[in-house]
């Protein structure tokens, strides 16, 4: 909105642009002279009760009024404010001299409830409305382009904000307003969005509520009406104002009221506010140059700025370029007819003397500067819903508080006991941080981003990464529908997703995250809802993922104080079915084999970490009868042969017969080259140490003719690419002595990566183009 002043039936009307210096110092000058009684503010009725805690000396600007939805689905409405905001300023003036200050605008729940109306008539409607006149956006195009600005913005900052002349100000903008709102109402009573009904709804409960000030008793004369210029005209005149009759036919949806910290960025235009602006740290500069009386510097701080910060990156800017950045600065307002550099200006100048010609070296100062990362402060307790109340608690009690800040920070946990602790909150701190986090991100709170842990999931250490943000506020705030508490919500989340689960993955996914956030209750849920799904279900490699899941539970889980001796029956219940289907699900393709060697080597795990609470005869047994299998996949087989060499459950004779079984003329390069890449996969010294081995494989390779030894080429070199250095160095001394090479023509071979033809062959080697080699 923009603004201005107008007198009318004794009330003082004063407009304004919400996010404006200029405005707020105009306004303070004007409540300085008429000292009102009551100053009545664009703002939702309901929230009045919350200007008190708003004008309070611990806030700290920028914050938000936020109103929110008592039911689903939620639906937001946000009421941002600055420290430079005309309306925060006159919260403050009444505070100070003890004046009646109120919200005037239609409370909340209305607002919510037109919106949803409008929502819903645009969703029915066959075909949106054209408007075919001159919109509001255009018009402010068109003004900055006839006034030879870039941009609105810089339009509106030279003749407005740098205005300092009272009167001028005054009649200028309400010129302005007037103008404007003439050219866009025929428009907005076509438009599709019914934004000349919605304003005018607006305006009448605004004249509705200035006259409840005057029948209240304060003299028209010593009232002061702060709103958007846009509606300071049609707020002059009280004689259509809101009936009863009328106010109760207005839509509704309940809403509750809270104030949250905001920040500068989501105040600029690129957060998507659409009363925001682009730069409103350097707004803030020129507030506080506008209360010192020294507006006039405002570009000598902003470009030593820029220069300091160049230099504490590295880049020296001298004084002297500063001075000259300075001038320059004013000479391009000259130009423009101004009487002080605005923005661009001021950015032009940065750019050609402190960034010699290039914008991206002083991109990054002037983004600090214009935008700022700056985060408002509310005094504790102020206005909380539950939620936040209770987060606030575990904030301070977990000494989380210092993280809440917009600058990403990381933050490094120890779930181990710490034993020189004098209490037990002390000893399990960062134990007790781990479970807020992890239940903040059930919530889907933007607060911590997990990066990683130490060893294992669910092991001692964990990486996490925490930035504030009011994002983060508007999320916690809408949780309070899901719970009172961040635990209470938290588990509410879990239960719903435990009734929604329908795969054994997801189930034992979503044990885990109970046990990463200390819920016992969601944990038990869990387990029952996996067993029941895992009755019946025969994908091995699902069963073998929640397996391990589970076995990471329970080797781990006493880190984390949950008791986990519930979920060894169901682990033995999963491991005991993938052995009993382990051979069925080895009849697969090439590309689902890569997940079945996967599923094998975590079921192997699973076996030897929990020896005495699975069937391990069984498991030995049935890696016995996939090794010996001719019509499944090879490099499964071959995979669990390695298994059974590295457990001593093959002999050296049986392991000699296997490979000449498998490397015999005749036996297909897939079979062949595809068994020994299964094979190679485990236990390679031992397989470096058999001379045999490769003699077979050599004499094997020897005997195909070129179609076949091209086919099994790709399988060998996919094999051997998984090798290191050193593995590689012995293999190629081993085949040089074989081909009578020396070993670095043999280690070529071996050390060349696969070709992308060659990986293609592999996802259909039918079609593959053997001219390639």
């Amino acid at each position: 909105m923009n603004g201005g002043a107008v007198e009318q039936v004794g009330v003082h009307i004063f407009g304004v642009r919400h996010l404006s210096p200029g405005g707020a110092k105009h306004l303070l000058d004007e409540l300085n002279h008429i000292r009102p009684t009551a100053v009545l503010i664009e703002g939702p009725s309901d929230a009045t009760e919350e200007i008190r805690h708003l004008a309070e000396q611990a806030t700290r600007p920028p914050v938000a009024l936020l109103a929110f939805t008592s039911d689903l689905p939620v639906r937001t409405a946000l009421w941002p404010f600055a420290s430079y905001s005309p309306e925060y300023q006159a919260m403050k003036w009444a505070n100070a001299h003890h004046a009646m200050c109120a919200f005037i605008d239609l409370p909340s729940s209305v607002m919510i409830g037109l919106e949803d109306l409008r929502r819903q008539t645009l969703k029915d409607a066959d075909t949106p409305v054209q408007a075919e006149h001159i919109t509001s956006s255009s018009i402010y195009d068109r003004i900055a382009a006839l006034s030879g600005e870039d941009d609105y913005d810089m339009y509106w900052e030279r003749n407005y904000e740098h205005n300092l002349n009272q009167g001028a100000y005054r009649e200028a903008i309400l010129a302005f307003s007037s103008h404007v709102r003439a050219l866009t109402e025929e428009v907005e009573r076509v438009s599709a969005v019914h934004e000349f009904a919605y304003n005018a709804i607006r305006e009448s409960y605004m004249r509705r509520k200035i006259k409840e000030a005057i029948t209240a008793g304060h003299e028209p004369e010593r009232i002061v009406v702060i709103c958007g210029a846009y509606h300071a005209a049609a707020l002059a005149d009280l004689s259509h104002s809101m009936m009863d009759e009328e106010l109760k036919c207005l839509p509704t949806r309940a809403t509750r009221l809270t104030l949250m910290p905001y920040s500068y960025y989501k105040l600029s235009s690129m957060s998507g506010y659409g009363a925001g602006n682009h730069a409103p740290h350097y707004f803030e500069m020129m507030w506080s140059r506008m209360q010192q009386g020294t507006l006039d510097e405002l570009p000598h701080e902003y470009l030593s700025s820029v220069a300091r910060q160049l230099r504490q990156k590295g880049t020296h800017r001298s004084t002297a370029e500063v001075i000259e950045a300075v001038r320059m600065a004013q000479s391009l307002s000259a130009l423009r007819g101004g009487s002080a550099p605005v923005l661009r200006d001021l950015r032009d100048a940065a750019q050609t003397l402190l960034g010699h010609g290039d914008l991206s070296v002083v991109a990054e100062a002037l983004s600090e500067l214009n935008v700022g990362t700056a985060i408002g402060q509310l005094a504790e307790g102020v206005s909380q819903t539950p939620l936040q109340d209770d987060l606030n608690r575990l904030f301070k009690s977990l000494k989380l508080t210092k993280y809440k800040t917009t600058v990403a920070t990381d933050l490094m946990l120890d779930l181990r006991e710490n034993r020189r602790a004098s209490s037990e909150a002390s000893a399990y701190l960062d134990l007790n941080r781990s479970f807020l986090l992890h239940r903040l991100k059930l919530l889907d709170i933007p607060f911590a981003q997990f990066r990683s842990v130490g060893q294992e999931q669910a092991t001692w250490a964990e990486h996490w990464v925490v930035q504030w943000s009011p994002e983060t506020e508007i999320q916690v705030v809408e949780s309070t529908l899901l719970g009172e508490t961040v635990e209470v919500a938290a588990a509410y989340v879990m239960q719903q997703k435990l009734d929604a689960c329908q795969t054994i993955a997801e189930a034992s996914q979503l044990i885990l995250i109970a046990c990463e956030c200390g819920m016992v209750a969601q944990l038990e849920n869990g387990r029952k809802n996996l067993q029941r799904l895992a009755a019946d279900q025969q994908d091995v490699i699902q069963m073998a993922a929640a397996a391990k899941g589970l076995s990471t539970l329970i080797r781990y889980g006493d880190i984390r104080r949950m008791d986990t001796s519930l979920l060894v029956p169901l682990l033995e219940q999963l491991f005991m079915r993938s052995c009993l289907f382990l051979t069925d699900s080895s009849h697969c393709s090439d590309t689902v084999a890569v997940d079945m060697v996967e599923a094998i080597q975590q079921l192997n795990r699973i076996a030897l970490d929990h020896s005495e609470q699975v069937d391990q005869e069984l498991w030995i047994q049935e890696l016995h009868h996939l090794a010996a299998r001719d019509d499944l996949n090879p490099k499964c087989s071959g995979f669990a042969c390695a298994l059974l060499l590295e457990r001593n459950e093959l002999t050296r004779e049986e392991c000699a017969a296997e490979v000449s079984r498998r490397l015999s003329p005749g036996v297909p390069a897939d079979l062949g080259a595809g068994w020994f890449e299964g094979l190679s996969m485990r236990n390679r010294y031992v397989l470096l140490s058999r001379m045999s081995l490769w003699e077979q494989l050599n004499e094997y390779i020897g005997a195909l003719d070129e179609d076949e030894f091209v086919r099994a080429l790709v399988f060998l070199r996919r094999a051997f690419s998984v090798f290191n250095s050193g593995e590689k160095t012995m293999i190629a001394e081993l085949l040089g002595e074989l081909w009578g090479v020396n070993t670095e023509q043999a280690a070529e071979v071996l050390t060349q990566e696969l070709r992308e033809d060659e990986a293609k062959m592999l996802d259909d080697l039918n079609d593959f183009d053997f001219e390639d080699f």
